[in-house]
Order: C-alpha cells, then structure tokens, then sequence
C-alpha cells in the first residue's frame, strides 16, 4: 500500500511539473535596448486613465474602448489620499478597489502601468498627498524628510499589497511602476536645495519601491530637457510632451547607458483646463501626425489622457503662475481626450483606431456603444435653507486668532469665520491670506466677493457696533504642481485687517466640509438673494442614463446627486457650464439633487437635465 501511494505521488509530481513546463513564462523586462514581453521584443501603445475618475460600473467598457482603439495597455496613476481616507484608515474597496481594475485591464486584454508617486501631479487635490500631512510641523513633502519619508513607507507598503499579486511574474498584468513623477521640473523650481539632495530624496522613493516587494521595472518620467534632476539610477527614463524623436532618443541615450527603448509617457492629445480660462483643444490631424510619427520610428508611448472622466467631489486640484495666485481646475477631465468625459467616441478617437487597424493583423473589437443619454426637465426646488441656519453653535471652535482648514482639523469644502463687533469700523478689508474665495456678509446681508484667481483681496467696508460679520472661504483646491505644492494651508492664513488695523479676539469658525448631503426640514422660506443656500429638487425616471446638470442660471457651489457629491460648478465665470452625472448613479423613480449655491445672486427655482456636455463657453 505504501509503494502505491508513493508511486501515485510520483505521478502526481510528474505531471504536475510537465503542465508547468508547458505554460509559457510571464515576464517583462528592459535589455539590449527594448522591452521584451514573454521572451518577445515589444512596444508599448497605452492610454492613460484613473479609475477614481470613473464609476466602477463603467470601468469595464472604458478599458474596452480602449483595446478597440487598438491599444495594448493601460497607465493609471494611484492616488494616495484617494485610499487612506484618513490616518491610518485605508480604502482599497468597491470604488476604490485598484485590484479591481488591473484585473478587468487584464480581463479585456491589456497590460497595466502603475504610476503610484507618491506625487503624481495629475490635476489632482494636493497631487495626491492627504491633506493632514501639512498639519505635521516636523514634515517637509517631497524632500529628504525622515517625517516624510516614513508616510511614503506606508502608503508604499499598502500599495504593494495590491500589485505585488497582480505583477506579470505572479500571472498579472502589471508590467512596470513609476518611481516619483516629473521630479525633473520640481527640482528646476526648486533652486534652493542642492541637487545631490534632491537626487537623494527620489533615490530613497525608488529604494522603498524595492524594498516593498515591487519588483517590475521602474521609470521615470520628465521633460526630455529636466532628466538631470528627474532621472533615477536603475528606474528606465521615459520623455513627457516630447514629439521630437531625434531628442527623445539623444536625451535617453545620455542617462541610460547609451540605448534605448525609448517612451514618451505622457503624449498629449488634449489638455487641463481651468475656471475662466478657455478649454483647450488640441487638433486631431496633429495627433494623427504624431501618432504616425512615433510608430513608424518605433517609440513606444502613453496617451495622456486617452479618457479623462471627472473630478467627483472635490478632487480637482489647481495650478498657480504669478498672473494668477491660484487656478484652480474644472470639475470636468474631459481633457479632450479621444474618449469623452462621458466615454463618447469621439473624432479623434475614430482616426486614431484607423491608424492602429491598419497596421494590426488582426481585427480589433467593435467600438463598446456608449451609455444612453437621458434628459429631465424643470425639477422644482421644493425645499430650501440659508446656509447661516444650518449653523451648530455645539461645533462652534473660538479663538483669538483664526485658524486655517487643517488647524481645523477639515479638509475640504467651507469654513465660515464670524466676529461681532462692539464699536464701529469703516475703511479697507483686507485678507491677503485668503485661501481661496471668500463671500463676505454683515448681519447675513452680502456685501461682497473676495477671489484669489483674480488676486482680489480688499472691499470697502462699513460695520457698526453689535454688526455681524461673516467670511465664508472656500478651499478651491490645493495646489498640484510646481514649487507652491508647498504652500497648500486653506482657510485665512494672515490677519483680517481693516484700514491697515489688525482685527484680533472673538473670532467663532463654523467648518462645513460637505462630506455628505445635508439633511434638513422643509423650509418655506422666501431665498433671499446674496445668501449662501442648500436647495434640493425631486425628479422622476422610467429610465436610468447619463445627464448633464445645466448650471448655467447658478453662481457657484457644489452639487449632491442622489448622496454622490459630482463636483463644483462656476457657472458666472465658465468654461464649463454643465455637471456629468453618470447614469449607474441614478435610479428608476425618485431621485434627489442637491444644489449648495454659495453666491446664489439670482435664486433658481428649477433645475433640468440635458443631453450634452457645455465645457467651452466662457462667461464675461
């Protein structure tokens, strides 16, 4: 019996071993100057888009459009604050599951490129870092920082949880990571640190990479000219925006070793775009001709975005340049990228499929049919409440001085400071400090606008003994990009002056991060105009599909649909004028909108659903 059992776990083994020797090995790896998938030279056609940017139900159908288009691999940034919603408090699931999404990626026929920073720019809130890090007085961002550096661990160490099994030596799909992202430009604006100390902070970022368990091959990823500050030793140089093949391949060549391959990881085929600045668009017949261009020299590449989708909530982050101390971004990331914000197949995208068919062997997949469109018309706002009843003396926070977003201990949204006063004051205020955009009232009555974008710090002002002021800041933002990244604290982060005197004591600070719907009774309530309000309107459907939220009679604020905030609206000033609303977010019969409208000079009654997008109007 015993011979038996050993003979049987004889055969067991044999077989066992001879299955495993007929499965191909999964690998990819950079030598001799390419990149080499399964034992085969390869080149890289990908398209980048980010699944917080997309409901989860959809994510399917994008990355389908995608290997329709011809492409052959997606890149997606991770976001860090998007996953550790708060200290220590991780997210990898339903919407946020990123295993989830490379296995679809996998599951469609793509292969995948983690792009994890821990900074990845990406028009994004504080490029991805969580907004509690600047309440560490030790820690600097981005920089040799021990403080820093053990908060990247972290994030790096849970990320690799979620990659390590899905690695294409472990039978996945992920073929390479990104170590730290455009380091080349930050170290260009960042004179003040010496390089070698620059180079050792993104060094230490690809030594916890490796340490993690990571073990696919690393880039990075810069203009072709910013290599010096941005390339790491041992991490594959890749050229962002480069349409020049003979500088692409000169600059690679100067900081790896003489060969190649050679990518641009960030080709782009649209652009960001920011409140009251036009949309930009890029030309069709010049993605086509650089498309072309990089094939037929044999240069792998990334879309950036292939599919852009939406800032949900208030992800969107923000630039700065000196004509402008802070622009903020759209809500939409349509990018005008070959797949629309709403997974349109656009112009675009059909010329570049052309491309890819005609010289593919096989026969793509048919184009995936976009999600239907529905409409509704005139939801009356039956309910309605002044911004200042919501108030709740019991979180009222007083202080001599004022307190800035995370002093606060909030993160996003509003915050409304009050100071009453006991003898009268006229002249200038000012809030140079102001972190982003401030409504300014006495005795609930608006007298006022105060905006960073357009560097407007200072109003006349008039208050009488036992007045009332109010200062409702908006956080637009943090900034994503650039040296300022490091300036990022929201609220009033300066003195309130008036006529050149300080204003101190009794300050009370009220937070209102919309986190979630605000639930109140029905009011009744005549909206008075100038006052920051909560409406919220019923519509009914017999069938679900996307929408756009017309906003165009509105100011500015924020909207709830059915619980899912779907971002921020700036309708006086555009480009965009309408809000996505994805059909996997509502519901056949009642559905609920939610309008917070913090200028609300002109109260709207009703609000409709329409059947496109506006993102490209201006309002003067």
């Amino acid at each position: 019996m015993k011979s038996l059992i050993k003979f049987l776990y004889f055969i067991f083994i044999l077989c066992t071993n001879l299955i495993l020797a007929q499965q191909p090995n999964k690998s990819f790896e950079i030598k001799d100057g390419h990149f080499w998938l399964n034992g085969n030279q390869f080149s890289i056609y990908s398209g980048e888009m980010h699944y917080p940017r997309i409901p989860v139900q959809y994510w399917k159908h994008r990355l389908e459009m995608m290997k329709a288009m011809g492409l052959n691999t997606v890149t997606t940034y991770v976001f860090w604050n998007y996953h550790e919603e708060s200290p220590g408090k991780w997210n990898f699931s339903g919407e946020k599951d990123l295993q989830k999404f490379i296995k679809t990626a996998q599951e469609v026929g793509l292969y995948v490129i983690i792009r994890p920073g821990p900074y990845v720019c990406a028009e994004w809130e504080f490029g991805g870092y969580p907004w509690w890090l600047l309440k560490d007085k030790d820690l600097e961002i981005r920089s040799d920082n021990k403080a820093f550096l053990e908060q990247c661990e972290k994030y790096i160490n849970q990320l690799a949880k979620q990659i390590i099994p899905l690695q294409i030596n472990n039978g996945g799909p992920v073929i390479m990571v990104q170590a730290e992202n455009e380091f080349g430009s930050y170290v260009a604006q960042r004179k003040d640190i010496a390089l070698e100390k620059h180079r050792i902070y993104s060094h230490k970022i690809k030594d916890l990479i490796i340490k993690s368990g990571i073990t696919v091959p690393l880039f990075t990823s810069d203009g072709s000219s910013l290599f010096k500050g941005g390339s790491i030793e041992g991490a594959l140089p890749t050229a962002n925006g480069e349409d020049n093949i003979e500088v692409l391949k000169k600059t690679v060549n100067e900081y790896n070793n003489g060969k190649g391959p050679y990518m641009v990881a960030e080709y782009y085929p649209g652009w960001l775009d920011h409140w009251a600045e036009p949309f930009v668009k890029v030309s069709t017949e010049d993605v086509v001709k650089q498309t072309k261009a990089y094939l037929e020299n044999g240069i792998s590449f990334n879309y950036y975005m292939i599919h852009g989708g939406t800032n949900f909530g208030f992800t969107s982050g923000a630039n700065y340049d000196k004509d402008h101390d802070i622009q903020p971004d759209i809500t939409s990331y349509d990018y005008d990228a070959p797949i629309s914000e709403a997974g349109w197949a656009t112009p675009k995208y059909i010329a570049l499929r052309d491309i890819f068919q005609a010289r593919s062997k096989e026969k793509f997949i048919e184009v995936p049919k976009s999600v239907k469109i529905i409409t509704f018309s005139n939801a009356e706002f039956y309910k309605s409440i002044s911004l200042f009843d919501l108030i709740d003396d019991k979180k009222k926070i007083k202080g001599d001085q004022l307190l800035t977003f995370e002093e606060l201990n909030t993160g996003h949204g509003y915050v409304l400071y009050r100071r009453k006063f006991d003898k009268d004051q006229q002249g200038k205020l000012e809030i140079n400090g102001l972190r982003d955009y401030a409504t300014i009232y006495i005795n609930g009555t608006k007298i006022g606008e105060l905006n960073r974008y357009f560097k407007k710090y200072d109003l006349d002002i008039k208050i009488k003994a036992g007045d009332v002021l109010d200062i409702l800041v908006e956080n637009m933002g943090r900034i994503n990009y650039g040296s300022e990244i490091i300036h990022n604290f929201k609220g009033i982060i300066s003195p309130v002056m008036i006529s050149g005197i300080e204003i101190k004591g009794n300050w009370e600070m009220f937070p209102f991060p919309f986190d979630h719907m605000v639930a109140f009774k029905d009011q009744r309530k005549k909206t008075i105009a100038g006052v920051p309000v909560v409406k919220e309107a019923l519509f009914t459907l017999k069938e679900t599909g996307d929408t756009f939220l017309d906003m165009r009679d509105f100011g500015k604020g924020s909207v709830f649909v059915n619980g899912k905030n779907i971002g921020r609206y700036w309708s006086k000033v555009g480009p965009q004028l309408t809000l996505y609303v994805p059909g996997v977010w509502l519901k056949k019969g009642e559905n609920v909108i939610q309008v917070f409208d913090q200028i609300n000079d002109h109260p709207v009654s009703k609000i409709s659903g329409i059947n496109k997008p506006i993102l490209d109007q201006l309002v003067k």
